[in-house]
């Protein structure tokens, strides 16, 4: 699933393309990915003549603010992807499944083999009626970073395994499998600690850790795994996966210590780390 990084990217990438926009028509191919509307008309009839003014991201939610006060809202779920096309002449990729035309010629489309995915247009002031999870997002490293003193506060307050936190939505937005072990390994500190184990050095490496993985990944554009297939707007994979340290890196030496990296099955998760962490 595309975490934080990936999420920011392709938001940047929308802010620069479609902003200003206006949306000639919709092409809804599946209902699937926009399930939240009984029918393509409820979905369509909101956007078409509608005007892109704004794209923020919530979590790992984007949301487009239109010119008529009611925003569209994009979940990307497991394996979705946004592609723009310069026209309806470029072909089209398998499970295309929403197609918006804009009035200044080209297309936004949603892919999404997995379905997972989903579009929906709704009033702003009801988005976290419709996702309830949006109303008890944790801090947002990249867009609303708490103070490390706020952040030890928190830490304190919990008494869970490490990667169990970053990976809580409530506690902090956007960190999935792929990110938690890097953070972790940056930090020093292993997936098993408990969250007020803490020292205060270590809270201030972890806190560090957090913003410094997350911006790198962002700079280097997201990363993209065989299994998953993130690409940004024009089709691009990410190159963060060459920068990963221990996910994905099973048996190969350590950056730190050079013994092999070790996997350790999670959560019903794969979690890699080193023997340097603590």
């Amino acid at each position: 699933m595309p975490e934080l990084p990936e999420v920011e990217v392709i938001r940047r990438d929308l802010e620069k393309d479609v902003v200003g926009r206006k949306i000639k028509d919709v092409e809804v191919l599946a209902m699937r990915p926009v399930r939240r509307h009984r029918q393509r008309k409820q979905f369509v009839d909101p956007l078409v003549g509608a005007k892109i003014k704004s794209v923020e991201r919530r979590g790992k939610y984007l949301v487009l603010g239109l010119d008529t006060g009611n925003a569209l809202v994009i979940h990307l779920g497991m394996s979705g992807q946004l592609r723009r096309a310069k026209s309806a002449k470029e072909k089209r990729l398998k499970h295309t499944h929403v197609i918006i035309r804009f009035t200044q010629g080209g297309e936004l489309r949603f892919v999404d083999p997995r379905t997972f995915g989903e579009m929906f247009v709704t009033a702003p002031d009801e988005l976290e009626s419709e996702v309830p999870e949006l109303a008890h997002l944790g801090f947002d490293p990249l867009e609303s970073a708490v103070s490390v003193d706020r952040f030890a506060a928190l830490l304190r307050q919990r008494s869970v395994k490490l990667k169990t936190l970053l990976m809580d939505q409530k506690f902090v937005a956007g960190i999935g499998n792929i990110y938690s072990d890097e953070i972790l390994f940056q930090a020093g500190l292993r997936f098993d600690r408990l969250s007020d184990s803490l020292s205060p050095q270590e809270v201030r490496r972890l806190y560090r850790a957090i913003i410094e993985v997350l911006q790198d990944a962002v700079k280097y554009r997201g990363s993209t795994l065989p299994d998953e297939g993130f690409v940004d707007l024009q089709g691009r994979p990410g190159e963060y996966q060459e920068h990963h340290q221990v996910y994905g890196r099973e048996g190969e030496p350590c950056p730190r210590t050079k013994r092999p990296i070790r996997r350790q099955r999670f959560g019903n998760r794969s979690t890699f780390f080193s023997e340097s962490q603590v």
